[in-house]
């Protein structure tokens, strides 16, 4: 479970760096401040996932794909940018995939 919530904080100080960077690039350059130390973070967390247990293949697809799905709608709520029904779909299978590959290394 711990390896769990390491994941879930990793993913979450991602994502804010991330859109962090959306705002860097458009505004103040205060922000590449929190870009940096949000990646960093979040690397550092990733690592504490991986000690306590949970497979690569895993975390990182999880990482990953939760962060984007997260970034795309943040994206457009945020920063109006656009989310398709393509873009969406596309998510999804992704997410699916994320899931495959979770679901095959419990065995």
């Amino acid at each position: 479970m711990t390896a769990w919530i390491f994941l879930t904080f990793a993913i979450l100080s991602e994502v804010s760096a991330t859109m962090s960077l959306r705002a860097a690039v458009s505004g103040s350059r205060r922000w590449y401040i929190v870009v940096a130390i949000g990646y960093v973070v979040s690397f550092v967390l990733l690592s504490g996932a991986l000690a306590n247990g949970m497979p690569l293949g895993v975390a990182y697809g999880i990482w990953s794909a939760v962060g984007v799905a997260l970034i795309a709608v943040l994206g457009k709520v945020i920063f109006r940018e656009p989310l398709t029904v393509v873009m969406s779909f596309g998510i999804v299978l992704i997410v699916g995939g994320v899931l495959l590959v979770e679901t095959g290394s419990a065995h």
